[in-house]
């Protein structure tokens, strides 16, 4: 069984861009590949689960998906880290056209990406993360049974102030963490873990 960060894609390791497609336009956010690279050297199996709604609207192809995480290989490993795998959901349950309109399992906050991850590679649940910027992320990897947190990229700065603002001061979501970055996430997680801090 392998030990897994599962990470969201858009707001969590590269800058938030309204479907983003065109490699261009990716850029990674600050810390992200440095995160990425402590848990490749600590010995986690690092998969992006990503839904990609504008497949489902036509905006772009699956094929642009798979050109996009070809290249965001590219840069991380020019900085020494790497994904593992990578999974996304081209569809949406009233906006897609085709084939894409479906309800689906494999959305978030649906865990059907996870389960794919699992038959691929068994995930070690016990000392798995969900990694992402909204709350659906870290309500799908609580319903897989995953460790998580939230970042503060993206959207996530946003939501969790506002949940801190609650007059009860109850978390309503699912998360064990807030990290400013991914970096802070990735020295949360091997703190937990004994990891190397290398």
């Amino acid at each position: 069984m392998y030990k897994t960060i599962f990470l969201d894609r858009d707001g969590t390791i590269n800058e938030e861009v309204h479907y983003l497609h065109r490699p261009e336009d990716f850029k990674l956010l600050p810390g992200a590949a440095k995160g990425i690279r402590l848990w490749n050297e600590a010995g986690f199996r690092v998969v992006v689960v990503t839904n990609q709604a504008g497949v489902a609207r036509g905006y772009y192809r699956e094929e642009d998906v798979k050109l996009l995480h070809q290249y965001m290989n590219q840069l991380l490993e020019e900085q020494g880290a790497h994904v593992d795998a990578c999974y996304y959901c081209p569809h949406h349950p009233k906006e897609g056209i085709g084939p894409y309109r479906i309800r689906c399992r494999c959305r978030k906050p649906d865990i059907g990406m996870f389960e794919q991850a699992d038959r691929e590679a068994p995930v070690d649940k016990a000392h798995s993360y969900m990694i992402g910027d909204k709350w659906l992320d870290t309500e799908a990897g609580a319903r897989f049974g995953l460790h998580t947190a939230l970042v503060g990229t993206g959207y996530g700065k946003g939501l969790y102030e506002a949940a801190c603002r609650r007059p009860d001061g109850e978390n309503p979501h699912s998360m064990d963490f807030f990290g400013e970055t991914l970096l802070d996430v990735a020295l949360w997680v091997l703190g937990r873990e004994g990891g190397s801090l290398r």
